[in-house]
């Protein structure tokens, strides 16, 4: 373990049982959850730095079932949301109804929503018109919620992890740009192999949903955090990100031919920032107290290919933002 670092001896000593938790976490999940590896990481890593994420996938990819799952391995208060064409903010956030009190005068009560969560679950957010969409963004950015001029704090941790069905188009609302901007990571959830696949055939028509352990607690998580974010990024590699970042930019001068060819806009001061997080979570992960270009350019994909619009020209010559991506790391090399 590198301990090149100003980390307090409790934060040094907290960090290096990171792995050890990912390991039993992970070991938790995989009573019910086969495959998904990857996904399966990512989702730990955003968790350490307090990050929302989206996972896209077909139906039958077990994204619900790997929330819930995370939710009673962590001991956190879940919540779902099933969004829908007919969904209101206020089937969110919650709303002021006017009671009547035992001496007669009437007041305004709040009754709070499904937002009020530990793990919230957006399932299908797609599928709500912008305007319910928008009840999340005072949520996701500041983890509080506005409600007839009254400013409620949510619960500490709070994160959104959403879903999206990326094929099925008739009756979806695309996410504005700001609310995609919210989301840490985008994690594209695929098919499992023939292996696994014949495995959850055999487990999922045999046995109901197994038990899982409590692997941490909603406080044990939040010190997590703060440790996390006190890992250091040498000023290389915050440069290298921010380069990178901005060399997504079509119109910044320094931008690669490609860039300039096929996005039409780049990504946000956000990404920087998630990037230098996610690599924090990642050299943990690795057992290092400081960050390496290799964990930001690990990241890359996940934090960049919900930020990046592709132009016309990019779906003519089926160039995908992923495939752009992963130019752009090889280039930065």
């Amino acid at each position: 373990m590198n301990t090149d670092t100003d980390l307090t001896p409790e934060q040094v000593k907290l960090l290096t049982t990171v792995k050890a938790t990912y390991e039993a976490l992970a070991g938790e999940l995989k009573q019910r959850i086969i495959g998904q590896d990857e996904v399966v990481r990512d989702l730990f890593v955003a968790l350490m730095v307090q990050g929302h994420v989206l996972m896209v996938g077909v139906p039958g990819l077990a994204k619900t079932l790997i929330v819930r799952s995370l939710a009673e391995i962590l001991d956190l208060r879940f919540q779902r949301i099933q969004f829908t064409p007919d969904l209101m903010p206020s089937d969110v956030t919650g709303t002021e109804i006017l009671e009547q009190s035992g001496d007669g005068n009437r007041e305004f009560r709040f009754v709070a929503g499904p937002v009020f969560a530990n793990l919230l679950l957006a399932d299908e957010i797609n599928r709500t018109p912008p305007k319910t969409q928008a009840a999340l963004l005072e949520a996701m950015q500041e983890r509080r919620v506005t409600v007839g001029g009254t400013t409620y704090p949510l619960p500490a941790p709070f994160f959104v992890l959403a879903t999206e069905n990326p094929i099925e188009q008739e009756g979806t609302y695309p996410l504005p740009e700001a609310q995609m901007d919210r989301f840490m990571f985008n994690i594209q959830v695929t098919y499992p192999s023939r292996a696994e696949e014949i495995e959850i055939l055999q487990q999922t028509t045999r046995d109901g949903a197994k038990p899982v352990k409590k692997v941490l607690s909603g406080k044990d998580l939040l010190d997590l955090q703060q440790c996390v974010r006190q890992v250091i990024v040498p000023a290389s590699v915050a440069e290298y990100a921010v380069d990178l970042v901005q060399s997504t930019r079509p119109t910044s001068g320094t931008a690669p031919d490609f860039i300039q060819k096929y996005l039409q806009w780049g990504a946000g001061p956000r990404a920087s920032q998630y990037l230098a997080l996610a690599g924090k979570a990642l050299a943990v992960l690795d057992g290092r107290f400081n960050v390496a270009r290799e964990d930001v350019a690990a990241c890359a994909k996940l934090v960049l290919r919900h930020r990046l619009i592709a132009n016309y020209r990019a779906e003519a010559d089926q160039v995908t933002v992923d495939d752009l991506v992963d130019k752009l790391v090889a280039h930065a090399k």
